[in-house]
């Protein structure tokens, strides 16, 4: 007995030397560097990202939006369910690295050929009066155990851990595009409102202006193509009406849809957009849009979670230990079964590499290999991206504020004009083409206002998005 389990011995330390011989594979780590401070803004400085929605919009109206759409928002519910999903996977994972144990019982009756040895046995049996049983009872357990000697179990349970994490991250993200994306729209409607405001207030200056070409026109003071070029003008004015209008209700309904509630009524106080404070941001410091951006702390996962697979493909090389074991009581006659004589118990161990089929294994560890590259890889991109947008945001809250002082002053000198041409007109110093180019660069002046102000608080909405802020 000694040669043979000499070998044996032998037989399975080389099948242990040759499936630990797997190819070299080096994790790459991600680069977490970026460039110089986005914000020169001294360590102590809040960011703006960590100040929740609702105090960071200022809006009661705006704010019930995203109540409504954090509840309803069907997308969201969606998402959701995924995170009910991997929650379920981390506990399939868990549960593969402990033992399995089971309780089975069994009942069994054969009628055995006479043609067989078995048969024949039985037949002398019954020659001699003695009934052979025919069926069997059995009650046990089983266990059977994985050894989870490389951690490639408890590997492959944290990464389903962080999965978890990255799935939760991907909620966040929604969540905060989700706010922004409402915001911008409930602005976009404020902007509409005033929009139709300032026509209004056109319409009238140009309906009196109308009035007054058709008295002078009686009075031989004015010609009918001056009437018609009035009349035109303010027939094109009161027809902007309708597309603003349209608009408005399109906006109205992707606001309902977003929140989750169709039928109900978009509450809004147009008047304090144009006095809205845009204020001086804190953006803080690199280290902060780190912790805050959800994309960025979701691919931080990935690449936990791609690295620990790949340990997992790894270990799919090594030899894997199993054992079962079984206890319990077997007999052909109920009353027999709890007694010691019908104990029954059995243990086995195994130690298996794979051998013939590593290529395979070998395919799926270089797959998981290019897979944690990628990760590590969009981890950078993403950062970049982030530290970009910031960037770019920034520069437009900046630009558009000067923009913004600049219009609102050509609107004062604009709607100064109006007055003198009006009064130039009426004592003849001024023709009526001078009017109604006055009139217009009015109105245009005074819709780009509404634009350049949109565009000056969108761009704080989108800083606050950039920068991770609003699913807290």
């Amino acid at each position: 007995m000694t040669k043979p389990l000499n070998k044996f011995i032998i037989i399975t330390i080389s099948i242990f030397l040759v499936s630990c011989i797997t190819p070299k594979i080096n994790i790459r780590e991600a680069n977490k560097k970026i460039p110089s401070l986005y914000y020169l803004a001294s360590s102590d400085s809040i960011n703006v990202s960590k100040i929740n929605w609702k105090f960071f919009f200022e809006d009661e109206y705006l704010n019930q939006l995203i109540d409504s759409a954090l509840i309803n928002n069907q997308e969201l519910n969606i998402f959701l369910q995924d995170i009910e999903i991997s929650k379920n996977e981390v506990r399939e994972k868990k549960g593969e690295y402990m033992p399995k144990v089971g309780l089975d019982a069994d009942l069994s009756n054969s009628k055995i050929s006479e043609n067989t040895r078995d048969g024949s046995l039985d037949k002398i049996l019954d020659k001699n009066n003695l009934n052979a049983p025919n069926g069997e009872l059995g009650l046990g357990a089983n266990l059977a155990w994985e050894v989870d000697i490389w951690k490639r179990l408890r590997n492959a349970k944290n990464a389903a851990e962080m999965r978890l994490m990255a799935t939760k991250e991907g909620k966040n993200l929604l969540v905060t595009r989700l706010i922004a994306e409402i915001a911008n729209t409930y602005y976009e409607l404020l902007a509409l409102d005033n929009t139709i405001k300032i026509l209004n207030e056109n319409i009238l200056i140009q309906e009196e202006a109308y009035n007054k070409m058709k008295v002078l026109k009686d009075y031989a003071k004015a010609n009918q193509l001056a009437v018609n070029r009035f009349e035109a003008q303010l027939l094109n004015t009161k027809n902007q009406k309708f597309n603003i209008n349209q608009q408005i209700i399109e906006t109205e309904n992707r606001l309902k849809f977003l929140t989750g509630k169709i039928a109900a009524k978009v509450n809004r106080d147009s008047d304090k957009m144009l006095v809205m404070n845009i204020n001086s941001i804190q953006t803080g410091v690199p280290i902060q849009l780190l912790q805050n951006r959800p994309d960025i702390r979701q691919a931080e996962f990935v690449i936990k979670s791609s690295q620990l697979d790949l340990k997992v493909a790894k270990a799919n090389l090594y030899p894997k230990l199993d054992i079962s074991a079984g206890l319990g009581f077997r007999a052909f006659d109920p009353s027999l079964l709890i007694k010691p004589q019908s104990l029954i118990y059995n243990a086995a161990g195994g130690l298996m590499a794979p051998l013939i089929n590593r290529n395979a294994v070998i395919a799926r560890m270089n797959v998981a290999n290019a897979v944690q590259i990628q990760a590590s890889l969009n981890y950078e991109q993403i950062l970049l991206q982030s530290y970009t947008e910031v960037l770019n945001q920034m520069a437009k809250i900046d630009n558009t504020n000067k923009s913004y002082e600049m219009k609102k002053n050509e609107v004062k000198i604009l709607n100064e004009s109006v007055d003198v041409a009006n009064s130039l007109f009426q004592y003849a110093k001024a023709d009526y083409i001078e009017v109604l180019l006055t009139q217009k660069e009015h109105l245009n002046a005074e819709m780009e206002l509404i634009e350049t102000k949109l565009n000056l608080i969108g761009s704080k909405v989108d800083l606050y998005r950039a920068l991770g802020g609003g699913w807290q």
